[in-house]
């Protein structure tokens, strides 16, 4: 009995240490991004429930200096890939080479970081994003017969242009479901972007401080995952999904007329592990349906699709997602 009691305030302590390193994060993250408070959080939220995230925005938007300035406030190692259409599978994972011995040696390729940002990741044919999606599934490449373990943790952040189009190799349903949350990264404020053009016309650098490592980081991550979640909420999390369904006798009325394909249970693990990290991140102890809520349009809006009738008549997957919360 005092050992369960010594486990449990054990990781209350943990899970306060971490909403206050979490509040650190944010504080320092902003000495140098400007805004774009949502992404920042479920990027952060994607990071210690051990997934991988889309990030869909207009270029110019500083995908790249978010993702740089995570990297270094959490000391991890970061790599980026720009996607083209001539990249190779090997440019990615790396290749074998005959050294001075003629023996071969494994240089390994980009993907061997912490954090690695695949740039316009629509941009090149299948093959070579298979070779990306296969090593964010199995975490470790195989080249020649050998198996190399990616280094953990281990996130990749994939960025995709919604304007340009023309020439791309867009991601079918079932690569997307490989990530756990689809960002939608939009203009800023008027206030925000006066301060980014302040912040970017000025002889000035920003020193940040790296407050976490690669080991706590991992701590954090078991630590989620063994937050304690009521039955009601498992069940809430998985008729959420249910309701995407258009094929299902039970769904409702909006998802018939609008949605041509829904979400797997895939969504439901991801809404439900993403809904234990939203509440530790905010103090909490254990998630609730707004938890479950706060994550759900990240969740799911790159897993449902909506059919022709919704596109003629203008309507969003946002739009829909919200009538069904």
């Amino acid at each position: 009995m005092e050992e369960s009691v010594s486990g449990y305030k054990d990781q209350v302590e943990a899970l306060q240490a971490l909403a206050e390193r979490y509040a650190m994060l944010r504080r320092e993250i902003a000495r140098q991004i400007v805004g774009q408070d949502e992404a920042v959080e479920s990027i952060l939220i994607s990071i210690f429930s051990r997934g991988h995230a889309l990030l869909v925005g207009v270029p110019g938007l500083a995908k790249t200096l978010l993702v740089q300035t995570m990297a270094k406030v959490m000391d991890l190692s970061f790599s980026r890939i720009q996607f083209t259409p001539d990249l190779m599978p090997s440019d990615i994972t790396g290749s074998e080479i005959l050294d001075h011995d003629r023996n071969y040696k494994f240089l390994k390729g980009p993907v061997f970081a912490h954090i690695v940002l695949a740039d316009e990741i629509n941009r090149t044919p299948p093959k070579t994003q298979a070779a990306l999606l296969e090593a964010m599934q199995e975490k470790n490449v195989t080249v020649g017969g050998n198996t190399y373990a990616l280094p953990e943790p281990f996130f990749v952040l994939a960025t995709q242009n919604p304007i340009e189009q023309e020439g791309t190799y867009p991601l079918p349903e079932a690569q997307l479901d490989r990530f756990m949350f689809q960002i939608s990264l939009d203009y800023p404020a008027l206030e925000e972007e006066i301060g980014i053009v302040k912040a970017t016309t000025l002889d000035r650098q920003v020193s940040l401080n790296a407050l976490m490592g690669e080991k706590e980081i991992m701590q954090f991550q078991h630590l989620i995952r063994q937050i304690p979640v009521p039955d009601s909420l498992y069940e809430y999390a998985v008729k959420l999904v249910a309701s995407t369904r258009p094929n299902l006798p039970s769904a409702p009325e909006i998802t018939k007329k609008y949605i041509a394909w829904g979400a797997g249970p895939r969504a439901s693990q991801y809404l439900i592990i993403g809904a234990k990290c939203h509440a530790a991140l905010h103090g909490k102890f254990s998630p609730d349906k707004e938890d479950v809520k706060a994550v759900s349009l990240a969740t799911l809006r790159h897993r449902v699709v909506k059919n022709y009738k919704a596109e003629a008549e203008g309507i969003s997957i946002d739009t829909l997602l919200s009538e069904l919360l």
